[in-house]
């Protein structure tokens, strides 16, 4: 019989914690409901005795429902000294209105007494007497258990009694946390077994941090000794390295390991875009190298792999793509052999199947060379795909250069630099003469190239620049190294990468522009 795992997302509290993750006010309250479409059991929404932005989210909350998922206000238990119900930071929670809490108490006695200046025997008393408070407004409790490991590991007798306490109380959850993630998986599964063996009824959940690279393997451990809930965040969000990653948690559950069930199987296809929309919120680039859910998790290079996996593609692949919403790439490479390069060419909708072998060596053999000066076309493709159209003669060029002059100007130490670019080009037998002015002397060509064109193709200007990367291949080579330099671009339909290598970031630059121009003209 599978026992039932259930999945808590602290990303909006302990996940906008990491550095440079921060969701705007609209973005917390689509994530949060995200988070209920895709089947999360609790979604902590904050910590409303902290700041106003959390107590504003529960606020606006509070105007909608959720369907699947229980909102959790989180806190910390009563301070010394003074009455649960005059708390200020447990009045705050209870204002949030939610039906579960969250708080969080020491359970290491040698941090009560150094950073909270208590006696521990002291201490633990007070942790009771919250959730007793709590019950008694009507509130379902989790407490997390901060620094449990390390509390348990210096001093087990002490901290069971602590437990004795609180088990006493029947919150709904108890949650052991590594706050460090410092604890390896065999203690982290011994000591959550021996917390099991207490036998108190009230079920485990796991709290575990990143910091040894561990999160997801000590929450399994966790789950393997009895606990019942999964804490953690969605891409792994969190303080220093992150907490658990519930994108690689949730799979391996549902996936790989058939004696548990937590959203089941449909909900799981959801699960690369929940990790995209996460990062979108966030202003974060995705991780390609993210287990399930990266660009690169069922992405193949090798030749010999790509055509094992047109064969039979568990050779190569832990699990079908779609089962977690992701997607097979094949990449093209000075590494591909013929597989790579007729399945790429199908996904690009420029197929080779009808080229015999010396057609498709060719081609090959073109790519490899182009890659021994700098390019890369693993993940350029609207580039290869132009590429594909020379080979088969379906490439159309849409306009030609006759010049370009771009200057860069400084009219003092402390006044930013002016870029100007002119630039000539013919559309059949028109020609046409054009300035832009930018930030930079790209953007300056770029602007200049656009108003040239703008009179033969006015739908240029559904298309947008969204990112531009530069990378120095041969830094030893100085001021002479070589740059790549990728542009990616997008419409309304589509997205697509080019590149450009020289010498010259400016030439380099310009062969990446034109082939997205060439791209979207062509393939729009």
């Amino acid at each position: 019989m599978q026992r039932k795992i259930r999945i808590y997302d602290a990303s909006l509290r302990d996940g906008t914690q990491g550095e440079g993750v921060s969701f705007s006010e609209s973005g917390r309250i689509r994530f949060a409901h995200l988070l209920d479409e895709f089947g999360i059991d609790f979604i902590e929404g904050g910590y409303p005795g902290s700041n106003p932005t959390d107590r504003n989210f529960f606020n606006e909350m509070k105007k909608s429902s959720l369907r699947n998922a229980q909102l959790v206000a989180f806190g910390m238990a009563c301070r010394p000294g003074i009455e649960p119900d005059r708390d200020p930071a447990l009045r705050a929670l209870l204002e949030a209105e939610t039906e579960w809490v969250t708080i969080y108490g020491k359970s290491h006695p040698s941090h009560v007494e150094k950073v909270l200046g208590l006696q521990w025997r002291d201490y633990f008393p007070l942790l009771a007497q919250t959730v007793r408070f709590l019950h008694r407004e009507g509130r379902k409790v989790i407490f997390d258990a901060e620094h449990f490991f390390d509390g348990w590991r210096s001093a087990p007798e002490d901290v069971a009694q602590m437990l004795e306490q609180l088990f006493a109380e029947s919150p709904e959850y108890l949650t052991l946390c590594d706050t460090n993630g410092g604890t390896l998986p065999g203690e982290i599964g011994s000591f959550t077994a021996a917390v099991a063996a207490m036998k108190s009824g009230v079920p485990l959940g796991i709290h575990t941090h990143n910091d040894c690279g561990l999160a997801v393997a000590n929450t399994l451990a966790a789950l393997e000794n009895g606990a019942e809930m999964a804490q953690g965040c969605v891409n792994g969000f969190g303080e220093r390295i992150g907490n658990a990653d519930l994108t690689s948690i949730i799979p391996i559950l549902e996936l790989k390991c058939p004696q548990f069930t937590c959203i089941g199987p449909e909900r799981l296809k959801m699960l690369s875009i929940l990790s995209k929309t996460a990062d979108e919120l966030t202003n974060r680039r995705p991780d390609p190298c993210r287990p399930f859910v990266g660009s690169s998790a069922f992405s193949h290079k090798a030749g010999t792999h790509v055509n094992a996996v047109a064969k039979d593609p568990s050779s190569f692949e832990q699990i079908d793509p779609a089962a977690v919403g992701n997607e097979r790439h094949v990449l093209v490479s000075e590494l591909a052999g013929k597989t790579n390069i007729l399945i790429k060419s199908r996904e690009l909708g420029e197929p080779l199947d009808h080229l015999d072998k010396t057609g498709l060596e060719k081609i090959l053999n073109e790519i490899k060379e182009r890659e021994s000066v700098g390019y890369s076309y693993e993940s350029v493709d609207g580039s290869l795909k132009i590429l594909l159209q020379k080979a088969l003669h379906r490439y159309s060029p849409k306009f030609e250069l006759d010049g370009f002059r771009v200057i860069v100007e400084k009219r003092g130490r402390d006044v930013p630099c002016i870029s100007e670019a002119t630039i000539k080009i013919k559309v059949g037998d028109k020609a046409s003469l054009s300035a832009g002015e930018g930030g930079g002397p790209v953007d300056a060509l770029n602007q200049a190239l656009r108003t040239a064109l703008r009179p033969f193709y006015p739908e240029i200007d559904q298309m947008s620049l969204s990112d531009y990367r530069v990378r120095i291949l041969d830094p030893q080579q100085a001021a002479k190294a070589t740059t790549r330099v990728v542009i990616e671009s997008s419409d309304s339909k589509q997205q697509w990468s080019t590149i450009g290598v020289s010498e010259n970031i400016v030439e380099a630059s310009w062969q990446a522009m034109l082939e997205s121009l060439e791209y979207f003209l062509n393939n729009r």
